[in-house]
């Protein structure tokens, strides 16, 4: 908790001013959950078709309204990659809003099943109940404040939201504009969708701090910040779904047509600020020599460069959170598909890997040893996202190396786990 924050009846009036606007959209979120929870079935999924609507019809003013926001960060020197991340376009608009009609499609899962009779004659059942309040903390990225309050409504709680303070005029738009008006029409109450009008780091350490309003936070960021929030987060006794790092790996085998390669580099890198990118790209070394020819002419018609052994930096370097050298790929030779699956889950976030060959057994090989979140035979990395993968908008992706909700978090994931235990039937 924060160190300007003390306990007891004056808390209110003594805590920060970040903590205190945090506190009180919290306390909003929480007295409108049980109204979410208790909605008829439908309802939800209304809010979230309306939205897909205001979205369509309001999108002139929200382009607007973002443009706005690239302009000062612009002026502010916001590198290209950050750049990319906050500007919105009448396509990515339009995606936004069939997202929101593809998850209001989508049917909710059973919230009850049975599970076993015990030999009293007891009737076990196994639940599913909603969070209550979820918090989200994110970057500037306006798409994300309607990815993540859609995903955490249709898990039947609400939504404390934080983003960076270059998209803060763009979020607020898309919550004060979009979501709230689409819940009223829905009957449900505006206040389920909250947005932290404050700027600066002070409002997403607060967030993470409150563990008996906000139990949940899912975080999504850059580096270092995240790491934080989640060592605040998991000593306040909130639990944290960070996603710090990212960087896609490329395996080249000896295997691998020239063909494949090409098509592999130019889909991995047609987007340089997101974290599923192709990062690191490794090369079987009796092919090096042949490949590298190939892959550098694929990433020169990107516009992108290698880096190039001796490296000096970090083998797992992610460049897309390197502002200003967005435009790198780091390469290196391996011996073979062991030690490229090794290398790809020791040097990098573990976030995906793709092997390009030829050879099925050399890939299932890559496949098994690979410990990552995701792995793709032939196919690019930048598929491990929710929408592309699961056909469902994502609140991030999980790289956590214990149990729990892993790869693209979805509505699915954000939910608790109940016992209920009946009398003999």
């Amino acid at each position: 908790m924060s160190s300007s924050t003390v306990t007891g009846p004056d808390q209110n009036a003594t805590e920060a001013p970040e903590f205190a606007a945090v506190r009180e959209a919290a306390q909003r979120a929480r007295a409108a959950a049980p109204a979410v929870r208790a909605a008829a079935p439908g309802v939800v999924d209304e809010a979230l078709r309306a939205a897909a609507a205001r979205i369509r019809d309001g999108a002139p003013e929200l382009l607007e309204i973002n443009a706005a926001d690239v302009e000062a960060a612009e002026r502010n020197g916001m590198a290209a990659g950050l750049l990319d991340r906050l500007r919105l376009t009448e396509e990515r608009l339009a995606g936004i809003a069939t997202q929101l009609e593809v998850l209001a499609a989508t049917p909710e899962p059973p919230t009850e099943w049975p599970v076993r009779t015990l030999e009293t004659g007891e009737r076990v059942f196994e639940r599913r109940i909603p969070v209550g309040v979820i918090g989200a903390v994110f970057e500037a990225r306006p798409n994300v404040t309607v990815d993540v309050a859609s995903q955490v409504l249709k898990a039947r709680s609400a939504a404390v939201l934080r983003t960076g303070s270059a998209a803060l005029r763009s979020a607020t738009a898309l919550v004060e504009r979009i979501l709230r008006p689409a819940l009223a029409e829905a009957g449900l109450p505006e206040s389920a969708v909250q947005l932290v009008p404050l700027p600066g780091h002070a409002g997403a350490e607060a967030l993470v701090g409150l563990p008996d309003l906000v139990p949940l936070v899912v975080v999504r960021g850059s580096g270092e910040v995240t790491r934080k929030l989640s060592m605040l987060g998991a000593t306040a006794g909130t639990r944290v779904l960070a996603h710090a790092d990212g960087g896609g790996v490329l395996y080249l085998d000896a295997s691998a047509s020239e063909a494949d390669v090409v098509r592999l580099v130019t889909d991995s890198t047609d987007r340089l600020g997101v974290c599923n990118r192709l990062n690191l790209l490794l090369i079987d070394r009796p092919v090096y020599d042949t490949l590298l020819p190939v892959a550098r002419a694929a990433l020169d018609a990107r516009g992108v460069a290698l880096s190039e052994p001796p490296h000096t930096h970090r083998l797992g370097h992610e460049w897309a959170l390197d502002s200003g050298a967005e435009a790198h790929v780091t390469v290196a030779p391996v011996d073979g598909p062991d030690e490229a699956a090794d290398t790809a889950a020791r040097e990098t976030s573990g976030l995906a890997a793709t092997i390009c060959a030829s050879d099925e057994a050399v890939a299932q090989r890559f496949i098994d040893r690979y410990t990552g979140t995701g792995v793709f035979w032939n196919a690019t990395s930048r598929l491990l996202d929710g929408y592309k993968l699961l056909g469902l908008p994502e609140t991030g992706i999980n790289v956590d190396q214990t149990p729990g909700p892993r790869g693209p978090v979805t509505y699915r994931d954000l939910g608790l786990r109940q016992f209920v235990v009946l009398p003999p039937a």
